[in-house]
């Protein structure tokens, strides 16, 4: 159950679009931008007061990858692991993620929400291969220790 805080926002998000159908998707990158992930609350409450079934909101929420039903860190790091990176060795980057966060393809974000590690098809910086992005920071020409460094930091950051 969320807090009434969440339900407000997502009015004035609302209210923002204006309560039509096709402020679906504008109103769900809102909230996932506010929270870094879409509730599922959230969704069935905004399918509800734009006049939409559910089941439209879902179907529209699982279609577009960017969207997300788990609550994410608040570094989000992906790795690309397209023909470019990988055949550059982004997967050695991503073990070494992995290990330095204790996560793993079943768990992707750290138990403190501080960091959350994701695998993508392509960051659209092929030349810069193997890349690795977190939150909206591209860095390029990874490595193990150039990732495990960038964590570092992050960390010193808070």
């Amino acid at each position: 159950m969320l807090d009434r805080s969440y339900y407000e926002k997502t009015d004035e998000i609302i209210d923002r679009y204006g309560k039509k159908a096709g402020s679906l998707i504008p109103i769900m990158q809102d909230i996932q931008a506010e929270y870094r992930y879409l509730p599922a609350e959230l969704l069935t409450y905004v399918a509800a007061q734009i006049g939409i079934t559910e089941t439209k909101a879902y179907s529209v929420a699982t279609f577009y990858e960017n969207f997300s039903f788990e609550a994410k860190g608040k570094y989000v790091i992906k790795v690309c692991d397209g023909t470019a990176c990988h055949v550059r060795h982004s997967t050695p980057v991503l073990e070494a993620l992995w290990k330095e966060l204790g996560l793993s393809k079943k768990k992707h974000t750290t138990d403190d929400m501080m960091f959350t590690v994701e695998t993508v098809s392509c960051l659209g910086a092929c030349g810069l291969a193997p890349t690795m992005m977190v939150n909206e920071q591209v860095y390029p020409a990874m490595t193990p220790e150039k990732a495990l460094e960038v964590i570092a930091q992050l960390r010193r950051d808070g």
